[in-house]
């Protein structure tokens, strides 16, 4: 079981279109809650900027989230303009693999960037995907997610420990 990302940022936006050329990415499969939109379900301007610059530059984005509120994630999809699949189960493989057959593209040009290791690192990784860790935007969490993130904290410790005084891109 790998809940060990290959790279960590801070925030989505933080993610250069250089980094992700560097790792011969195509496509990035977004997370939505406390990814891309808080507890409050705010979308800053930063990740519009950020998701319109990415495709202007020929980037697919798509958003796989776990939660089953469709008018959430279509709503941020219509913001951002990209297609999205919702209630995914992650980790399980469906979602992810359906996004790869429907695209037709190779796991390894794909991103997974999320916020939660048990969900969005561990199902990308589990699919042979490129995964990158976010911060959560806010600390305030859904019930489902709050009990899992003293866990999560804990393993996220350890491995930013290997980071100390590297760039935040090459910590992992």
């Amino acid at each position: 079981m790998n809940l060990y990302p290959k790279g960590y940022y801070e925030k989505v936006e933080n993610i250069s279109i250089e980094y992700l050329l560097e790792n011969n990415i195509k496509v990035l499969i977004l997370d939505v809650d406390n990814t891309l939109i808080d507890y409050y379900q705010n979308l800053s301007d930063t990740v519009i900027k950020w998701a319109n610059e990415l495709k202007g530059q020929g980037m697919k984005l798509y958003i796989l989230s776990n939660t089953n509120n469709k008018e959430k994630v279509e709503k941020v999809a219509n913001q951002l303009d990209i297609p999205y699949k919702n209630f995914a189960l992650k980790p399980l493989k469906r979602g992810f693999l359906k996004i790869q057959k429907e695209l037709n593209i190779e796991p390894e040009k794909i991103a997974v960037i999320g916020d939660q290791l048990f969900t969005d690192i561990l199902g990308g990784n589990r699919c042979k995907m490129f995964t990158i860790l976010v911060d959560p935007i806010n600390p305030k969490d859904y019930w489902y997610t709050a009990w899992k993130r003293p866990i999560e904290n804990r393993i996220k410790t350890k491995l930013m420990k290997k980071c100390s005084g590297k760039d935040e891109k090459k910590c992992i």
